[in-house]
């Protein structure tokens, strides 16, 4: 009887802990927006970075992202992203902080990656956003 009991408190605990799970679980299914933070990534020689978040709303993806960087020269910010069945690639230039959203439909996949001085010297590595 014991082994009959505790079998059914088992599985009565199992069930009720499944639906306070699969609540907050449908709760987050209807919301249309999920952020996702990114950065800092910086320039190879440290002296410029950029971070921000990419967010899906209504089949759009948008990113807002802040650039910094702390000398007489340019910080680059480059997004590379995949989008209605090709690669498409652009960079911004800012001196001292700056900050820009952007944003398209179809988009699939995003990379960036930081330079400082040009936009093709002292480059970081690339980081996948969204």
């Amino acid at each position: 009887m014991r082994k009959v009991l505790a079998a059914a408190a088992l599985a009565g605990s199992v069930a009720l802990t499944g639906l306070a799970v699969a609540a907050p679980a449908q709760a987050s299914t209807a919301s249309q927006t999920s952020v996702h933070n990114w950065g800092k990534y910086y320039s190879s020689n440290h002296k410029a970075y950029d971070y921000g978040y990419t967010w899906e709303s209504h089949g759009r993806v948008y990113t807002k992202w802040y650039g910094k960087e702390f000398t007489p020269k340019y910080g680059y910010v480059w997004f590379k992203y995949y989008s209605n069945g090709s690669w498409h690639k652009f960079y911004r230039k800012w001196d001292g902080s700056y900050s820009e959203t952007w944003s398209g439909s179809g988009i699939k996949k995003i990379y960036t990656y930081t330079c400082w001085g040009s936009p093709t010297s002292y480059c970081g590595a690339s980081f996948r956003i969204y």
